[in-house]
């Protein structure tokens, strides 16, 4: 079954200018914000129109995601043909609430199709939707083909089992050390997850003390650099390649601009 488009837009493109300023401004109230992270709404803004007031984007831990509604819209602003969703039998569940859909995204008529998979079950969706998995499934399938479709590099808020506490702290017993700092067992955290997943460390440090905004790692605070790797974890586990294109933007220094 195909998923008509609708031939008008529920919200008029505005102003690029205009809707990145109503972007930053938005953006500015979220405590976590790292300054690179403008430069890259600027690009998101510009290229996909998302507005953060309308529901399309959100930020979280500082980073960017898109919302299932925001996809949604960019399809319509782009004609799309139509989006066919279909369970995988094979994969399903019912019994244990696994469920695997497959949807393929035709952004126009003679398009082949671009495919995305989405998986749900109790262990990776919030209690709050516990009992409708199949759903869920659907959604991060359909969001994962739009992303292909669009080449939207962002990770989708549905496709995150659960949305990280960007307050959220390490139990005292693993945060050895006082004042600022990282601390053993944060570092080794930190460690873990580079070589878990296999990213670059120079990348991760540079992003850590963006996220952080200090200059150094060491003077950044404690409950910072908590939250960075909890975010870092959760990010890895989630949507490693969202994270490579993010890390990737620090492998080169900012262009300074012309005296």
């Amino acid at each position: 079954m195909k998923l008509p488009t609708r031939e008008s837009e529920t919200r008029p493109v505005p102003n690029f200018k205009r809707l990145l300023r109503e972007n930053v401004r938005l953006a500015r109230k979220t405590r976590l914000f790292s300054s690179r992270a403008i430069d890259l709404l600027a690009a998101i803004t510009r290229e996909f129109q998302f507005s953060l007031k309308a529901g399309e984007l959100q930020v979280i831990n500082g980073n960017w995601y898109v919302t299932h509604t925001g996809l949604l819209r960019l399809a319509r602003r782009k004609k799309c043909s139509g989006i066919h969703v279909e369970a995988v039998d094979s994969l399903c569940d019912s019994a244990a609430s696994r469920f695997v859909v497959k949807a393929t995204v035709y952004p126009s008529k003679n398009s082949s199709g671009f495919a995305g998979y989405g998986d749900a079950d109790p262990s990776n969706v919030s209690s709050l939707v516990r009992g409708a998995e199949m759903r869920v499934a659907e959604t991060r399938a359909v969001n994962r083909a739009l992303r292909k479709a669009y080449g939207i590099g962002l990770c989708s808020v549905e496709e995150m089992g659960t949305i990280p506490n960007p307050v959220e702290k390490f139990s005292p017993q693993n945060a050895n050390g006082n004042g600022n700092g990282t601390g053993p067992k944060v570092r080794d955290r930190l460690c873990q997850i580079i070589r878990q997943h296999k990213l670059a460390p120079e990348l991760v440090k540079a992003y850590a003390v963006d996220f952080c905004g200090s200059k150094t790692l060491r003077e950044a605070s404690r409950e910072r650099v908590e939250n960075f790797v909890l975010q870092l974890a959760d990010w890895a586990k989630k949507d490693r390649n969202a994270l490579l294109i993010q890390l990737d933007s620090y492998s080169q220094p900012k262009q300074e601009g012309a005296a």
